[in-house]
């Protein structure tokens, strides 16, 4: 005969069994080279695409290149409440936390069957995960019982072994899972490409003006902005990859990523902006891209009359639009890129190959670990299009402070306003500078090197002691000059002046 389980072992039987369906079925997708199938990516992959655009844009602004791991560890609380909850419903009978934990494994194979990548092996991962679950919290829940007329010291050293061997497989599960799926085999098709990308070109003199407060012309690859819906960095050799091109076209495509390599390589200076970047946002940087021009490709697959965007589509399901007549321009250099900055492109930034588009916002054009391109007509909505955002995105004129800061600090006297301005694929023809809405005056810009890439800028105003706010606005090429109004990010980008407050003191 035993008594109730008490609540602490109740509780951690919970806890453990949860854990140990995530870590099995996390080795299980590292197992069989399929990371997404793992339930917890799986569950959190479904919930980026589901949420709100609302709540998107809210974890950019907040969280920013973070937002992934706020995500997971929101869930991993979430969870860890419902599996204590499963414990201590489960005191006198295994049944009730095993229901719970049961539905928990199902909620990821639906999770896993829901993906746009979905293959029948994926479901091999949720499917352990719920065994390995429900059969250790059920042996958790027996230990812990207690015998009403036997020795509380061994049921205790019971509950405590079989525990430890429970955490301590669960750790070992969990984090050759994780080494599985860090893409060792995409580390080495990296090694082996990097021969054969150009080494990074020094930009021009004057490019930047760093020393005064802005960022260097080109952005180095770790600082360069990650924007995107993966939860879990897709892991693609060379390889194995290949690219299809069809659709409206004469003559069908397939590629690999030698066939690729085979076609004339070129190299250009590229800035690219995030549609979520805010007004003064940090959502922007410049990379040397190398790859092969995109009308290359579509003229040698020949385009058929009708057709309107290049439908393309990520290893792991992401997809976009892109204009036709953009990529079609003879001098835009719309790329498949291969390489950045001198390298191999980083896995988190799109190897093997990724799309790059000059002047159209990355949501449009951006995507990232490419395996399909369809010709299509506009008939067809790309993932962002579905959630609220503008079918077409081309950038806008902008400008950012850089130096000063808000809320600095600086000695009154002459104080140097240093920032970027970008136009891709118009360029920049001047920035403005005004203090405390003052008369406007026209900034020192930096070298022109492209453009198809930002510009620096720098003034120097003799300013009081007090506080005071510092504005700015750009002109492209095109003689249009940025708006002062203020508009958000959706749908197609955010408008309005950068502004800095700051104070000199005497």
């Amino acid at each position: 005969m035993t008594a109730p389980v008490p609540r602490s072992r109740a509780a951690f039987a919970g806890v453990a069994g949860a854990g140990s369906a995530l870590a099995a079925g996390h080795l299980v997708a590292g197992l069989d080279g399929l990371p997404t199938s793992s339930p917890m990516v799986a569950v959190g992959n479904s919930a980026i695409d589901l949420a709100p655009t609302p709540v998107k844009e809210f974890a950019v602004r907040a969280f920013g290149t973070a937002d992934k791991v706020v995500l997971l560890t929101g869930m991993s609380v979430v969870i860890a409440v419902l599996a204590v909850v499963a414990g201590l419903i489960s005191r006198r009978s295994r049944w009730p936390g095993s229901v719970l934990i049961g539905a928990f494994g199902v909620l990821g194979m639906v999770a896993v069957a829901a993906r746009p990548d979905f293959t029948a092996p994926a479901l091999a991962a949720p499917v352990v995960s719920l065994i390995v679950g429900v059969v250790v919290f059920g042996l958790l829940i027996a230990r812990g019982g207690q015998a009403v007329d036997g020795e509380p010291s061994q049921d205790r050293r019971r509950f405590l072994t079989t525990s430890a061997a429970v955490v301590a497989g669960a750790g070992v599960a969990g984090a050759a899972g994780t080494l599985l799926g860090q893409g060792g085999g995409t580390d080495t098709s990296r090694r082996l490409v990097g021969a054969r990308i150009p080494g990074v070109a020094a930009p021009p003199p004057g490019a930047d003006f760093a020393v005064s407060g802005t960022p260097s012309f080109l952005t180095p690859n770790p600082n360069f902005y990650r924007i995107d819906t993966a939860l879990t960095v897709p892991q693609l050799r060379v390889e194995d990859w290949q690219l299809r091109l069809h659709g409206m076209v004469d003559r069908e495509l397939v590629l690999s990523f030698d066939d690729l390599l085979r076609r004339p390589l070129v190299t250009r200076p590229i800035t690219l902006a995030c549609v979520s970047n805010e007004v003064g946002g940090p959502y922007i940087s410049t990379a040397e891209f190398h790859g092969v021009r995109v009308r290359d490709l579509l003229l040698e697959a020949g385009v058929r009359p009708g057709a309107q965007q290049l439908f393309t589509t990520s290893a792991d399901g992401f997809d976009t639009g892109t204009p036709l007549d953009v990529l079609l321009e003879p001098d835009r250099d719309a790329l498949l890129a291969v390489g950045m900055n001198g390298e191999p492109l980083p896995a988190e930034h799109g190897f093997p190959v990724r799309m790059v588009v000059p002047g159209l916002y990355g949501y449009v054009s951006a995507t990232k670990w490419l395996v399909d391109a369809e010709v299509t007509t506009f008939d067809r909505q790309h993932y962002w299009e579905k959630r609220g955002w503008a079918k077409q995105g081309p950038i806008k004129t902008q400008s950012r402070i850089d130096r000063p800061r808000n809320r600095d600090s600086l000695p009154a006297g002459p104080v140097t306003m240093a920032g970027i301005a970008w136009a891709q694929h118009t360029g920049i023809d001047r920035v403005e500078v005004r203090v405390d809405g003052g008369p406007w005056r026209t900034a020192e810009l930096a070298t022109d090197v492209s453009r198809d890439t930002w510009r620096m800028w720098r003034t120097t105003f003799h300013l009081k002691p007090g506080e005071h706010t510092v504005e700015c606005r750009a002109t492209d090429r095109a003689g249009h000059t940025q708006t002062e109004q203020r508009r958000p990010v959706i749908p197609d980008g955010a408008t309005g002046w950068h502004s800095v407050t700051f104070s000199c003191a005497g």
